[in-house]
């Protein structure tokens, strides 16, 4: 069905929602005009071996050419590419497309210098620093496979993640930079080779002028030394299919998940996100405050800002204390920035030290459009706060590392719909999502089920797991045949509204009633004293499961602890019911977070369980895990200590 004069923004969203589905080759044929390929593909989406479905097969192309070099011929090279802004060194610095075609061009032949070529695996371990984009860029340049791993991970977690790339060379930098002290990288790395039975053949490494790293001979290169003397390399035509990086994951038995991204599908589906999901159009600023550690990184910090030729931000810093709470608003401000992603952990930490927007107010915003929220559930409260304060859509959208973009959203470049508060909006195009209880039935309108997705899935998602296709089937297929497993539970309501609720693990069973921590949290938050908030399932030899509330406070606050608890109890029985059995609450200075800012409730549960559990790679601050032990001791929980494995 055509669009005609009379058909509304969201009758053409929905049509293209339904296209999508009805005839995918057609929907994601058309959006893969948007990119440059070498050679068209034969066949656009490849269905022959499924579950292993494969996108744009046939067709060539160089996501680097995409991203950097097509930029450069159509007359953007003066344009900025890059605008690194690190707060924690004060430094400001912008990179055109032409200085990083150079860039990137020289540091591909660097690596081939150090035999990589295409399809070898390389592992960065860096910090948020322009040479993280343009080692990832040199990579995809030569056809070879980036594993970005966040700087700082412990030796033991890098050592698992080198096993199992088998990386022919490390990129590492001589340090991170927190906001009150170095972090030491090359230590970590030299341990992680240590206990790792694949060695790589080379470690090229950015010395920082903040710590200088100390260089072993015969395998360690310095960057600036190994760029002065190679030779540009020019682009490596791949297939679609072939994998572009791999991003690992944690798995529940330990070793990592490599996620796989490929290069075809990913360009598609990542240029079309930036036109219809986020509204932005080749020029402008957009700026991801994440890490391109995560996949929220390498998705928009550096592949959908670059594949669409904007001007993205690398932001070295934190929302708050780099040096203020208005540090984001600086930014915003300071760099002509028009759309913000970033999570909804990083507002709760603005809004907790500056709950009246007195630093907001300090700055220009005319210019902001919108502002994307992912990574954590966005409570109606945090929402609130941040559309009253900055007067633009506030977008809470949904998805995952393996998905590497949004299952669902609010599609701002095609129309803004109603926004309700605790949901995600509606699926977007290429998700067939489906809300399904344990007998793979699809469940009422309303009812909390896990949430699939209809098999295939769009392009840019993960194909299968790195050497691992048994694991991905078992993983993510096997328990709903015919669909995808988020691991997420929720429900659909009568508008084809999305609302995750929580990850399945964290629906608790109170009495046999299935209720939502999610929705608990969600009352909490609105509590005017609750700056951030997480509810638990415990153990309880009557019912099973009764939930339990933590919750940190707003700056300022300094009425009786016990006040608060009550009032945060009455509220959940008032908006909840008795059902809930919400009965119990602590209030404690921080939460548990990974460093992407995921509050780590899983771990909570087996602290309050007296439950032994596996300190979590990802964990921004280990010192924070005891101080929940103590509260839980004052309630009587957590009554053996638990070790961390």
């Amino acid at each position: 069905m055509s669009p005609t004069a009379s058909t509304t923004t969201a009758e053409l969203f929905d049509q293209m929602h339904a296209r999508s589905l009805s005839d995918p080759a057609g929907f994601w044929g058309e959006a893969a005009k948007d990119i440059s390929w070498f050679k068209p593909w034969d066949k656009v989406l490849d269905d022959s071996n499924a579950p292993f479905y494969r996108w744009f097969t046939g067709g060539e192309l160089n996501t680097c050419y995409n991203a950097v070099d097509r930029h450069v011929e159509d007359g953007r090279g003066a344009q900025a590419a890059i605008i690194y802004d690190s707060p924690v060194t004060q430094t400001v610095q912008t990179i055109t497309y032409a200085e990083l075609q150079d860039q990137v061009a020289r540091f591909a032949g660097a690596l081939r210098a150090q035999g990589v070529e295409k399809g070898d695996r390389v592992l960065l371990y860096m910090p948020m620093i322009p040479q993280s984009v343009v080692a990832m860029l040199a990579c995809a340049r030569l056809g070879a496979v980036h594993s970005v791993v966040f700087g700082g991970f412990a030796p033991h977690e890098l050592a698992t993640r080198i096993d199992d790339a088998k990386p022919k060379a490390i990129v590492s930098a001589s340090c991170g930079i927190e906001p009150n002290r170095i972090v030491k990288y090359k230590p970590m790395l030299d341990a992680a080779i240590e206990q790792s039975a694949h060695k790589p053949a080379s470690v090229i490494v950015w010395q920082r002028p903040q710590e200088t790293a100390t260089l072993i001979a015969g395998r360690d290169v310095d960057w600036m030394e190994a760029v002065a003397k190679a030779e540009p390399a020019e682009c490596v035509p791949v297939k679609a299919t072939d994998p572009l990086y791999i991003l690992y994951t944690s798995g529940t038995t330990g070793q990592p998940k490599g996620v796989v991204r490929d290069n075809g599908g990913h360009a598609v589906a990542l240029r079309w996100t930036m036109t219809n999901i986020y509204n932005v159009k080749p020029g402008e600023v957009y700026w991801a405050a994440s890490d391109v550690g995560w996949v929220v990184g390498h998705s928009y910090i550096v592949y959908a800002p670059l594949l669409t030729g904007c001007t993205t931000v690398v932001f070295e810093g934190k929302p708050v204390g780099t040096p203020d709470p208005g540090t984001f608003w600086r930014v915003i401000e300071q760099h002509k920035i028009g759309t913000l992603f970033t999570a909804p952990t990083a507002f709760r930490a603005i809004k907790r030290e500056d709950p009246d927007a007195n630093h907001l107010k300090k700055y220009d915003l005319s210019h902001f459009r919108a502002l994307f929220l992912a990574g954590e559930r966005s409570d109606p409260d945090t929402l609130h706060w941040a559309e009253d304060n900055l007067k633009v859509p506030v977008i809470d959208h949904w998805w995952q590392t393996e998905t590497g973009w949004a299952i669902s959203g609010n599609p701002l470049g095609v129309h803004l719909f109603p926004i309700k508060y605790g949901s995600a909006t509606r699926p977007m195009p290429g998700w067939d999502v489906r809300v399904l209880n344990a007998e793979l039935k699809e469940v009422p309108r309303g009812d909390i089920g896990a949430i699939c997705v209809k098999l295939p899935l769009p392009p840019g998602t993960l194909p299968t797991l790195w050497n691992a296709d048994e694991r991905f089937k078992k993983s993510y297929l096997a328990d709903y045949p015919g669909y995808y497993q988020t691991g997420d539970a929720g429900f659909i309501d009568d508008d084809g509204y999305v609302y995750v609720m929580a990850r399945t693990d964290d629906i608790i069973n109170v009495a046999g009633h299935r209720l939502s921590t999610g929705a608990m949290e969600e009352v909490l938050s609105s509590h005017k004293d609750v700056a951030e908030c997480a509810v638990i399932g415990v153990a309880d030899d009557l019912k099973g499961q009764v939930p339990l509330g933590f919750v940190c406070l707003k700056a300022g606050v300094t009425r009786p602890h016990e006040e608060i608890v009550k009032e945060v109890v009455q509220l959940v029985r008032e908006q909840i019911g008795p059902v809930a059995d919400f009965k119990r609450a602590l209030v404690v200075d921080r939460l548990p977070k990974t460093r992407s800012g995921k509050i780590l409730r899983g771990t909570m549960q087996k602290i309050a369980d007296s439950q032994d559990y596996k300190m979590p790679a990802t964990i921004d601050d280990p010192g924070i895990l005891p101080e929940i032990a103590d509260a839980l001791k004052t309630l009587g929980y957590a009554k053996t200590s638990s070790t961390p494995a």
